[in-house]
């Protein structure tokens, strides 16, 4: 990518999101180059509303859904018009040894739409040791990215983490991420891509500090 923009998904995922919420987090987007990432029920709409990169999720935020469902929703948010998946992979079964089971529902989601899927893994719900069967996991079922967390349990994004995870898969560090400090910590720490609902502020001080140079 040419720039750090490009590199951020301005987010609005919380359980009151209305569509006049997405609707300003695409014209930010819009605005300040960035890209998107919104709930499946305003993928269509949106793809309509604005000409900007659209993630949405999938199994989210508890990655508790049956494979043949979690397929189902991707493929139905890729013919609304979603450009990239994040789905939520099983922690519960990850955390158990149920290595087989996560990995066939990532690989059902990753073979039904021909499009970018990450795979929130939820680090901060698992030890270093599971976060390592998660890389391989993902990598194993031929997902594009990792994605450090939802933002709805204890815990975000961290430096460590992103440098776990990207042994196995390009990152998306998202949790926390609050400010282009921080985001700048977790590209040198390998991350790809940030998850952030301040992807504004992030931006702007990005281009303050950076004087909108192309890149890191």
């Amino acid at each position: 990518m040419d720039s750090v923009p490009e590199r951020i998904e301005h987010t609005v995922l919380g359980p009151t999101t209305r569509w006049a919420d997405v609707q300003a987090v695409l014209d930010d987007a819009t605005e300040h180059g960035l890209r998107a990432c919104i709930p499946p029920c305003y993928v269509a709409r949106a793809d309509e509303y604005a000409d900007v990169a659209l993630s949405t999720v999938v199994n989210f935020p508890h990655g508790q859904g049956a494979t043949d469902a979690v397929a189902a929703a991707a493929k139905q948010a890729w013919d609304d018009g979603a450009d990239e998946i994040d789905m939520v992979c099983n922690v519960g079964q990850l955390k158990a040894g149920a290595d087989a089971a996560v990995t066939e529902t990532i690989a059902e989601v990753v073979a039904t739409v021909p499009v970018p899927v990450k795979v929130i893994v939820e680090a901060p719900l698992l030890t270093d040791a599971e976060k390592h069967r998660a890389g391989e996991i993902v990598a194993e079922a031929d997902a594009e990215f990792c994605k450090t967390a939802t933002g709805f349990s204890d815990g975000g994004a961290t430096v460590a983490d992103v440098a776990l995870l990207s042994q196995y898969r390009p990152v998306k560090a998202s949790g926390g991420v609050g400010s282009w400090e921080r985001a700048k910590a977790m590209f040198d720490a390998g991350a790809e891509r940030i998850g952030a609902s301040s992807g504004v502020t992030i931006a702007e001080e990005w281009r303050a500090a950076e004087g909108g140079a192309s890149d890191q």
